[in-house]
């Protein structure tokens, strides 16, 4: 017997674009492939048996991948191999539906419903549902109508948009990781309000954890009494980087101050180059280090290096990186997007501000950074913050959801 819903489900969870053990900070992988294979792990320690479907993104990628207790990860052919726009993947998905049809026969394998990740999994989904009459569970993690009407990078296209109002209307159960989603999935697409359930995201509590900030300051070359600002992401125009290095100007003169930045690859070089010519424009270029990719393992050295994490974004569906920022210990400055609002306590944890304006970021960080953050009763108090997300209680919540889904199909 389960120990979470009372029965094993077999589920098929699709993340046709993104891989979940792709590079985190690269263009298309971030906080839903955190999300896939954190709850993917989770639910397979429960009993569970979860199959993860991506397409081939390297020649060098196996089919199949074993990514813990009931947990395996098969990678599908959807056009040529290697990294391909996502909007590209479109044309792909009868190729990627049809090969994970023609997997499941040849195992003679059966799954209890389908859980979508992003519109485009959700095309598949709809159709694998279709084919073994069984629900359809999706989550879109981001919206292309809310991405447009900010108005911020690139424009999503027509296609996505009203793919995902069909969508919204076929499947059988939407998670949304924040009221303010589920509020914009009813006013933007006409959701149905029962259809819409809210579970947050979670947090690794295992890696992100308190370090001690003096030695892994050493290790990291980032010692002596320096103030060290944090920023972890991908680097896009969404994402509101610009915004952060034009703070950076009102704090230029205070000692030893530095932006550490985590993320983007080379395929967001015409980005990073354009920020770096910014950081010269605004006389801050040696305050400002680019640091790439950094493994998903030694994130915590980072977090804990830090004085201050800030999230500068436009618009963030729920917003990892404060939430591992506060496992962390450490205090976070964020735009007022995603789940923020209902983790970050004003003036302890940190501060959630309306807008990023560079004054106004400034302001928050000048304040953080002019208290001392490290001691162990305040590190210990943020961390207690968001320990009620463990990726263990989230899963619950998930698969009971996923369980009333199944039992109301079979009805």
């Amino acid at each position: 017997m389960n120990p979470i819903t009372g029965g094993q489900m077999r589920i098929a969870m699709l993340s046709v674009h993104s891989c979940p053990v792709g590079r985190l900070g690269t263009k298309d992988t971030g906080g839903m492939s955190v999300y896939v294979l954190e709850l993917a792990r989770e639910l397979g320690k429960s009993g569970h048996l979860v199959d993860i479907y991506t397409r081939v993104h390297d020649s060098e990628d196996r089919q199949i991948y074993e990514l813990g207790r009931n947990v395996r990860l098969m990678h599908l052919k959807a056009g040529k191999g290697g990294e391909i726009h996502k909007l590209a993947v479109y044309a792909h998905l009868p190729e990627f539906t049809r090969e994970l049809e023609n997997f499941r026969q040849r195992t003679q394998f059966r799954y209890d419903l389908v859980y979508s990740h992003y519109w485009l999994s959700g095309l598949v989904g709809r159709q694998l549902c279709q084919w073994w009459d069984v629900p359809h569970l999706i989550m879109f993690h981001t919206l292309g109508v809310v991405k447009n009407t900010i108005g911020i990078g690139e424009i999503e296209p027509e296609l996505r948009i009203e793919t995902e109002r069909e969508l919204v209307k076929d499947c059988q159960r939407i998670i949304a990781a924040t009221e303010k989603e589920k509020s914009d999935l009813i006013g933007h697409y006409g959701a149905s309000p029962e259809a819409v359930h809210v579970i947050p995201c979670g947090v690794n509590l295992e890696l992100f954890r308190p370090v001690d900030r003096k030695e892994v300051r050493r290790q990291l070359g980032f010692d002596g009494d320096g103030k060290n600002i944090l920023y972890v992401g991908r680097i896009e125009p969404l994402k509101g980087l610009d915004k952060l290095l034009k703070a950076m100007t009102y704090l230029k003169n205070k000692p030893g101050i530095r932006l550490l930045v985590i993320g983007g690859d080379e395929n967001n070089q015409c980005e990073i180059n354009r920020l770096k010519q910014l950081s010269r424009e605004l006389q801050i270029q040696g305050l400002v280090f680019f640091l790439g990719l950094i493994k998903q393992s030694e994130l915590p050295f980072y977090y804990g290096a830090a004085d201050v994490c800030v999230v500068p974004s436009y618009y963030e569906s729920f917003g990892l990186v404060a939430m591992e920022a506060l496992a962390c210990g450490t205090p976070v400055v964020t735009t007022k997007v995603g789940y923020a609002e209902n983790i970050i306590r004003q003036g302890r944890d940190g501060y959630v501000v309306m807008d990023n304006t560079p004054s106004t970021l400034s302001e928050k960080i000048a304040r953080l950074l002019s208290r001392s953050n490290g001691d162990a009763k305040s590190v210990n108090a943020r961390r207690a913050t968001v320990t009620r997300f463990s990726w263990s209680k989230i899963a619950v919540r998930l698969a009971r959801e996923c369980e009333t889904l199944r039992a109301s199909h079979l009805r």
